[in-house]
């Protein structure tokens, strides 16, 4: 890995002082080039990144962050399922650490930034911590969280998720193939974790593992650019509901069925596409959301009434009673239209329907005077996306910051956040873990 941009780390002596806003020197040039070269271990072409868990290029990929790691002089551990942890030790190593990371796999032809910012960041910001002379009194640490992204088990952010203690996570991992019927476990052991462990609970972290968790992430949508800001303060975030639903119908020819006769699924289907966006402008707040993601009609084609259909809808919102209102009228809906399109409600499943995290006071009050004695410009506001911090909030008191990115792209190749805003989020990054190490 020595072809690889790093550059060794100067450790002053010892101190747990207040840092100053002026020892802060961060090398952009140097992480640049880290984001670049992070983003040719992809399963497909540049400019888009398709880093997929546990293939050949996940794990390149991770070996790359594990020495960047060491180049910063953080202890490297693994655990059973590939979660990645560096640390640097505090005066205190008995107290509680403080933790920043979030992920660095990527869905088929996304953007180098996502998840990325907030590893990279993470350990960019060590490194500025260090050359400032700092030592932190709790440790720190930087985690590199396994599959955010649902992309090959259908399980969003799976590491952090078990992390927090999901027994029933742990549980249907050890039955849970991918689309080729490979199981999660033989993925694992290929990519060299879970060697000798079908037990997954052994990643549980215990609460109060961390005194606290920040995490760095592009803000995957426009408010911050169109405002102009800089940083901002994450005060909530949505949490998805993932629902299945499927309907049988009779199918038939295109032709020959007249439509008074007709009972197609892929119209029920698209009607309880409608009846989501309905019931989501409803519900009383603009915070609420809701998605039709996949539709998928039997047999699918022109000339056949479709006699099956697939819908998976994704419905988030920052309050749980809000949005779990929104699921139960999704249902009645799905009900009423058996009756009305004469079809069969085959399926109506919740995948998952996981509350929603705020913020913890502590963390944003540290992220707030880190920006403003930063002078840099900020707002307060919620991310409707999930990451990792949902589950570590599980954990410990947690927070987030977001950076601007250009026009709210995300999970598209045209994702792209400016070294300058990628600098000052580190650089909110590092003094925030600063501070929050000194409480």
């Amino acid at each position: 890995m020595e072809q690889f941009s790093g550059y060794s780390i100067h450790e002053p002596p010892h101190s747990s002082q207040p840092i100053s806003i002026s020892s802060l020197s961060l090398d952009a040039r140097a992480l640049h080039k880290q984001f670049d070269e992070l983003a040719a271990f992809s399963d497909s072409p540049t400019p888009s990144v398709t880093r997929v868990l546990y293939t050949d290029k996940d794990v390149l990929a991770r070996r790359y962050v594990k020495n960047l790691m060491g180049i910063a002089g953080l202890s490297v551990r693994e655990d059973a399922i590939g979660n990645i942890f560096g640390r640097w030790d505090g005066l205190e190593t008995e107290l509680a650490a403080v933790a920043t990371g979030s992920h660095i796999d990527a869905i088929p032809y996304s953007g180098k930034y996502d998840g990325v910012v907030g590893v990279l960041g993470a350990i960019e910001a060590i490194n500025v911590l260090k050359r400032s002379g700092f030592k932190p009194r709790r440790s720190l640490e930087v985690i590199l969280f396994t599959s955010e992204e649902p992309t090959r088990f259908g399980i969003g952010c799976l590491g952090s998720r078990l992390l927090s203690g999901s027994e029933n996570l742990a549980k249907a991992l050890k039955t849970a193939t991918d689309s080729q019927n490979i199981s999660f476990l033989e993925a694992a052991r290929s990519a060299g974790y879970a060697k000798d462990e079908d037990d997954l609970s052994i990643v549980f972290l215990k609460k109060g593992t961390y005194s606290a968790f920040v995490e760095l992430h592009i803000e995957q949508g426009p408010i911050l650019e169109d405002e102009g800001l800089s940083i901002g303060i994450v005060t909530a975030i949505a949490a998805p509901a993932s629902l299945k639903v499927e309907f049988e119908g009779n199918g038939g020819h295109a032709g020959a069925v007249l439509m008074p006769s007709r009972n197609d699924a892929g119209l029920a289907a698209a009607e309880l596409a409608l009846a989501v966006e309905k019931h989501v402008l409803e519900s009383g707040s603009i915070d609420t959301v809701g998605t039709v993601g996949i539709l998928e009609l039997h047999p699918g084609a022109i000339n056949s009434i479709p006699s099956k259909s697939h819908i998976e809808i994704d419905t988030r919102d920052i309050d749980e009673e809000r949005r779990n209102n929104v699921i139960e009228k999704i249902h009645q809906s799905a009900i009423r239209i058996t009756k009305t399109r004469g079809v069969k409600l085959s399926e109506f499943s919740i995948i998952n329907q996981d509350p929603p995290a705020l913020s913890s006071e502590a963390v944003v009050k540290a992220v707030e005077t880190a920006t403003r004695e930063l002078n840099l410009t900020s707002k307060l506001m919620i991310s409707r996306a999930y990451h990792d911090s949902l589950f570590m909030a599980r954990l410990s008191p947690t927070g987030m910051i977001f950076i601007p990115c250009y026009k709210g792209y995300s999970h598209k190749p045209e994702e792209f956040a400016s070294i300058e805003d990628v600098a000052n989020g580190v650089k909110v990054l590092a003094l925030t873990l600063a501070k929050l190490s000194l409480q």
